[in-house]
C-alpha cells in the first residue's frame, strides 16, 4: 500500500513527487521501529566498555564525561610518592658538598625579578632558643593587614599546640617548616653560630620530614618552604629539599640578629628592605626589641608606599 501524499507535494501537480514519495516511506518504517531513549546511545558498546555512572575499577566516571568542547580529558595521574629515608640515603649518602653557608645554590634568598612587595618571614625556634609567643608583634601584622610566613620548629609546635593551630588558620599567616631539632642542614656535621648541624644524609632527612608530617596534619598540606635553624645549609642538603618537593629559604635582610638587636636597630635593619627582599626576625622572644622596632619600621615603609607580600 502506497502512503498517502497530498497532491501539492507531487512535481506536476498530478500525483506524488519522487522527493515526497521517499519522505512519505521513511516516515513509514520509523513507525515500525521502537524509539531509541538517550541512554541507549551505549547499546552498541561492548558489554565491559565503562560508561558514565559505572563503577568500574580504575576508571573515574568523572574522566569520561565529556568536557565544553566535546573532548572526553583524561583521568588525573596519581602524585608520585615521596622519596623515603632509604632512597634519599641511597641516591645522595656519597655526593660531597662543596658549600656551606647562608645562600646554597637552589636557596630562595630574594623574591623573583619584578616583584613588588617585601617579604617578611618569622622563625619560632622553640627549645633553648625560645618557646615563647610575640603577641605584640603579631598584633602589628594583624592590625596592619601585613602578610607573614611563618617558621615554625617542631619543639615550639610541642610548646604552644593552640597557638600553632590558630595562626595556620589565620589567611594573613603562611606557615613552613622550620625543621624539627632545629639543626644547620649538614650533610657533614658542619656547625653554625656553635649550633652542630646534622652529620650525614640520613640526618637531613630527620631534620625535615618529621616537623613536615606534623604541619601537614595541622594544615591539611604539607609546608612548600624549609628554613633550617641558623638558616646555615650545604647544597647536597638543598638538593635533598629539592627531591622532597620543599623549597629552601633564606634572606636578604637580617632584621633582628636572632632576636638579639635592640628596637632601635631592628627599626634600622628592618626599614632598609625594599621591594623583592625577603626579611628575617623572630616571633619567639616577646622580650625582645623585634616587636616595637618592626612596628616603627612597617609604618615607615607603609608611609613610603611599600607593600608586603607572602614568599612566592
Amino acid at each position: 500500500m502506497e502512503p498517502h501524499v497530498p497532491r501539492h507535494l507531487s512535481q506536476d501537480g498530478k500525483g506524488p513527487g519522487r522527493r515526497a514519495v521517499l519522505l512519505a516511506a521513511v516516515l513509514t518504517l520509523s513507525a515500525a521501529v521502537p524509539d531509541l531513549q538517550p541512554h541507549d546511545k551505549y547499546a552498541s558498546k561492548a558489554p565491559d566498555m565503562p560508561v558514565p555512572g559505572d563503577d568500574a575499577p580504575g576508571v573515574s566516571s568523572t574522566a569520561l564525561h565529556e568536557g565544553p568542547d566535546g573532548d572526553v580529558p583524561a583521568p588525573t595521574p596519581p602524585t608520585p610518592p615521596l622519596p623515603s629515608r632509604a632512597q634519599i640515603v641511597d641516591t645522595y649518602g656519597k655526593h660531597q658538598a662543596r658549600y656551606w653557608g647562608l645562600e646554597a645554590p637552589g636557596v630562595l634568598t630574594r623574591l623573583p625579578s619584578g616583584s613588588q612587595g617585601i617579604a617578611l618571614t618569622f622563625d619560632f625556634c622553640g627549645g633553648p632558643g625560645g618557646s615563647g609567643y610575640d603577641q605584640a608583634l603579631l598584633d602589628t601584622l594583624r592590625q596592619r593587614h601585613i602578610p607573614a610566613t611563618l617558621f615554625l620548629n617542631s619543639r615550639w609546635i610541642a610548646a604552644n599546640p593552640a597557638t600553632t593551630r590558630q595562626l595556620a588558620a589565620d589567611p594573613l599567616f603562611e606557615v613552613a617548616n622550620h625543621g624539627t631539632s632545629h639543626k644547620p642542614l649538614s650533610t657533614t656535621g658542619n656547625t653554625a653560630y656553635g649550633i652542630p648541624g646534622t652529620r650525614n644524609v640520613g640526618e637531613v632527612y630527620d631534620e625535615i620530614m618529621p616537623n613536615d608530617g606534623t604541619l601537614a596534619d595541622i594544615t591539611g598540606r604539607r609546608p612548600k618552604y624549609f628554613r633550617p635553624g641558623t638558616a646555615y645549609m650545604d647544597d647536597v642538603a638543598t638538593d635533598i629539599l629539592g627531591a622532597l618537593g620543599v623549597k629552601p629559604v633564606g634572606f636578604t635582610i637580617n632584621g633582628d640578629g636572632g632576636a638579639t638587636y635592640p628596637a632601635a636597630v631592628v627599626a634600622k635593619e628592618v626599614g632598609k628592605a625594599r621591594a623583592g627582599d625577603v626579611v628575617i626576625c623572630h616571633a619567639n622572644h616577646p622580650n625582645g626589641g623585634t616587636a616595637e622596632g618592626l612596628r616603627q619600621a612597617v609604618d615607615k615603609l607603609l608611609a613610603a608606599g611599600m607593600s608586603f607580600t607572602h614568599l612566592p
